[in-house]
């Protein structure tokens, strides 16, 4: 009898990492990826004055990577099986850093927008093809301790991107945030290239390019919708328009993906029950969380008057509960399970996104900070959880499109978030028949995003009381 092949999950590395190593590698891309993000969203105005163009026409160079993201998520996962995780992960990162240099040298807003675009090419390989290689080299009852190094980036670093871009463009110039991806770049090749394992090929399914096509327009359809809904510089039909083409191409995809021999997103995997809870009922929970990075900073400044500094200085309390979550999230799981946590530790976000709404120009500046580290603490819980929760039923050669799946799903809850917050800022300003923001019009804003919140949280309870048991160890 020849001898059984190896294990694709137990593949040989390079080098023998800690643990928490190989996490903390696709972390460093996942941060890069998030603050680059953000960051740029800070320093638009100062871009725009450089290159002589309008603040408002220079968003394109925003939508530009996030359409870009839409696109290509879909198709990382076969790329990954068809070459080799690893050497798309490496791929990807290169790809996010010479396209960071080409928006540190771009002279107009076209090289702008190119480079922008590349960005998000290797951003949209970089994040889910990053998470797959953690998902296949950790072992399941690892998974919530190794996915708790992995979401704190996504919650650090819309947090901590306002107060760098605000720092770097005031006392610097804002190429230089481009200029900084570049160590972090080469030096995830080379940790990746040493500690990550050699991936192996999981199969050599066909290419779905008609997928490709339909999901692709979908997601650019909802995304570039979310992206310009609530804005005044274009007609108030466009935005609906948008997300209604992408609605009807996703679900031609849908058909499609219901006779193709091998989609490029199978939606097989909604059958498996935490899948499904996850990416559905998580989906609330992220169109929540997408639209306060969006709202804090704009109560700080336009409703409290701080600069954008003072203003990222408190939102950064955030990024320090999201750290503190890190060691505390396995033993909370392993005592309560996921049904319980996702929907009491729900529950609590909304209580502090509604508290958010609370928040006065004349409540004390360390109350609201005690209150977002404790909030930025059960947040990341929350996070941590859901991506746990997706993946603990999923096989091994289902992975690559879960996590495609999951992380298209993450893209367009976040950017639902912000056209949710947009919206109803436009109509509490409307309401009072003033052009001009103000404190008060952030409260019903605030409290739409816990009432989102809380229905993510009764959705939870159709979780069984065991439900992703090996990746918890709860015991019944």
């Amino acid at each position: 009898m020849p001898p059984s092949p190896p294990s694709p999950l137990h593949t040989d590395a390079p080098a023998a990492a800690p643990f928490w190593l190989i996490p903390l590698v696709v972390a460093s891309a996942l941060f890069m990826e998030n603050m680059d993000s953000t960051v740029i969203a800070t320093s638009l105005p100062a871009i725009a004055d450089d290159l002589g163009e309008d603040p408002v026409i220079l968003k394109l160079a925003f939508t530009a990577y996030l359409l870009s993201l839409a696109v290509f998520i879909p198709v990382s996962g076969w790329c990954a099986d068809r070459f080799g995780a690893r050497r798309i992960f490496q791929a990807a990162i290169l790809v996010f850093s010479v396209a960071s240099i080409g928006c540190a040298m771009a002279r107009d807003l076209t090289e702008l927008v190119a480079a922008r675009t590349l960005q998000g090419v290797g951003g949209a390989m970089m994040v889910p093809v990053g998470r797959l290689i953690l998902l296949r080299s950790v072992p399941k009852r690892d998974l919530v301790r190794a996915l708790a190094w992995l979401t704190t980036p996504a919650l650090v670093a819309p947090v901590v991107g306002p107060l760098i871009g605000g720092f770097i463009t005031t006392y610097f110039h804002w190429r230089w945030i481009f200029w900084i991806n570049i160590p972090f770049g080469v030096l995830a090749i080379v940790l990746a290239q040493a500690y990550m394992p050699a991936s192996q090929h999981y199969g050599t399914r066909p290419m779905d390019w008609r997928g490709f096509f339909l999901s692709g327009c979908g997601f650019v359809g909802l995304i570039a919708g979310a992206s310009v809904m609530g804005r005044d510089f274009l007609p108030g039909w466009v935005a609906p328009g948008m997300m209604a083409a992408g609605g009807a191409f996703l679900w031609l995809y849908v058909l499609h993906a219901r006779q193709a021999a091998a989609p490029m997103l199978d939606l097989a995997l909604f059958r498996i029950a935490t899948f499904r809870q996850s990416v559905l009922g998580g989906s609330f929970f992220r169109i929540a969380v997408g639209a306060i990075p969006f709202l804090l900073p704009l109560l700080l400044q336009v409703g409290f008057g701080l600069n954008p500094f003072q203003s990222g200085a408190i939102t950064f309390a955030a990024a320090a509960g999201a750290l503190a979550m890190k060691i505390t999230a396995q033993p909370i799981l392993r005592q309560f399970g996921f049904r319980t946590v996702l929907t009491v530790n729900g529950l609590i976000c909304a209580a502090f996104f509604f508290g958010y709404a609370l928040f006065t120009p004349e409540t004390a500046h360390w109350l609201i900070f005690v209150i977002l580290i404790a909030g930025g603490f059960f947040r990341s819980l929350q996070f941590t959880s859901l991506n746990a929760l997706a993946y603990s039923d999923v096989d091994e050669k289902q992975m690559s499109q879960a996590t495609g799946i999951v992380s298209v799903g993450q893209q367009v809850a976040l950017s639902g978030g912000v056209a949710l917050a947009a919206l109803v800022l436009e109509g509490a300003r409307q309401w009072r028949g003033d052009p001009v923001l103000t404190a008060a019009d952030f409260a019903p804003a605030f409290a739409a995003v816990a009432a989102v919140s809380v229905v993510a949280a009764f959705i939870h309870l159709r979780l069984a009381p065991d439900a992703g048991a090996e990746v918890s160890g709860k015991r019944s």
